[in-house]
């Protein structure tokens, strides 16, 4: 429950995106309801930060292949209303005409009554699908004391990777914005890092007033294309209103230096795969065992992983994450993921991959830098990831190699 001495929030996470640089991940679910790091979904990071720093007033904005999504917060996220919490979702209601959202501004505007409903002072707009930690106290503690209208989490990325992000300009002596430009083809590194630019984390800090003006005016304009890094927070940094929040500035219980300000948008496979891998070195990039802020999720009842000596053939595992019910029977993993409830037969081969609740590896079979999703069944001795040629047939190839082998795919 927040305390009594801390202002109303309500916080929005916007889940509506479609993911379709997921494919075929996302497919049959949204991007927020993709499974990562063997036990979580992707919206489980956002959710747990706002939960963990008190912030339990949450509503999630969905809106495509959503099923997964509310079957999964609805099972996983009961917070206690006795003390006035709860994590909720809601679809497109159309309640601003009959149209779906027609950008993420647009579905904050079309839900505006929530936010009339619950009178907050400040509003949490978080995105669903990145993986990261942050404490959201402090960064409204920043925002509150800026008096800005909107505050914008920034962080620093390469400069060849600037055409991915909103990359914000900021006044060399404070934190206002002095401007925002999403997704520049021509930009400038930062005075004391020229290989560096500032970027947008897609996370924000309404002040209440501002977000149902700028929500208002943005409703009204013909020619906007509804977005919040396109035109809402441009709009308010020519208002002056508009400040940055330094992420290199949050600390986070129990976290190190090392780890306590990853973060990394998963929106391609290849970002996708790469965060997974980030986890299974033996130091890795992003720890999951902090308990003190720890990322909540609700797991399969499932009995613990068990390794087993088929005969000859030795159990061979090392720098993976294996998860409750899965059963190795003389395989080899490395440098792996594996979900619940995952088969490993004897002889077989899993490297530098990722394998999703229940799929099965027939013995012999061999699957290197691969992306697996969820019930499929490797035949015995069929090879996957060592001919991209060849599986490009089958399969999607990302353009780093990795191949993804779509939910419920039957292979002969």
């Amino acid at each position: 429950m927040e305390s009594v001495n801390r202002p109303r929030t309500l916080s929005v996470v916007l889940a509506g995106g479609e993911g379709s640089r997921l494919h075929p991940l996302t497919v049959h679910r949204a991007k927020p309801a993709v499974p990562f790091a063997g036990q979580y979904r992707l919206i489980d990071f956002a959710l747990s930060n706002l939960v963990n720093g008190g912030y339990r007033k949450i509503v999630v904005l969905t809106q495509y292949k959503s099923h997964s999504l509310d079957v999964h917060i609805s099972r996983t996220w009961r917070l206690s209303t006795m003390l006035g919490s709860y994590v909720t979702t809601v679809p497109a209601q159309m309640r601003r005409g009959p149209h779906w959202f027609a950008g993420s501004a647009d579905a904050l505007y079309q839900n505006m009554n929530l936010i009339d409903d619950e009178r907050p002072e400040y509003i949490f707009v978080f995105g669903a699908d990145h993986i990261y930690r942050i404490d959201p106290r402090q960064f409204l503690d920043q925002h509150i004391a800026s008096g800005a209208g909107v505050s914008v989490a920034g962080i620093r990325v390469p400069i060849e990777e600037a055409n991915q992000f909103g990359i914000i300009d900021k006044d060399p002596a404070g934190t206002k914005i002095t401007q925002f430009r999403e997704k520049p083809s021509d930009v400038t590194g930062l005075a004391d890092d020229p290989s560096m630019v500032l970027a947008s984390m897609g996370n924000y800090i309404f002040s209440r007033e501002a977000l149902n003006d700028i929500l208002r005016s943005d409703a009204g304009d013909e020619d906007s294309k509804h977005d919040i890094g396109g035109n809402l927070i441009p709009a308010l940094v020519s208002a002056g209103e508009a400040h940055v929040y330094d992420y290199t500035t949050n600390r986070i219980p129990g976290a190190d230096d090392e780890s306590s300000h990853y973060w990394r948008d998963v929106g391609t496979l290849d970002s996708y795969y790469d965060a997974n891998m980030d986890l299974v070195a033996p130091q890795p990039a992003f720890n999951l065992y902090n308990d003190q802020w720890p990322i909540h999720t609700l797991g399969r009842h499932l009995p613990p992983a068990k390794f087993v000596l088929d005969g000859d053939a030795e159990c061979n595992v090392g720098n993976a994450m294996v998860s409750r019910g899965v059963i190795i029977s003389g395989g080899t993993v490395r440098n792996s993921v594996l979900s619940p409830n995952v088969r490993v037969e004897a002889g077989a081969i899993v490297e530098d991959s990722i394998l999703m609740d229940d799929v099965h590896i027939g013995a012999g079979a061999v699957v290197r830098k691969s992306i697996v999703d969820k019930n499929v069944h490797i035949p015995n001795g069929v090879r996957i990831g060592e001919d991209l040629e060849a599986d490009a047939k089958s399969f999607t190839v990302s353009n780093n190699g990795v191949v993804a082998v779509a939910k419920g795919t039957v292979i002969n």
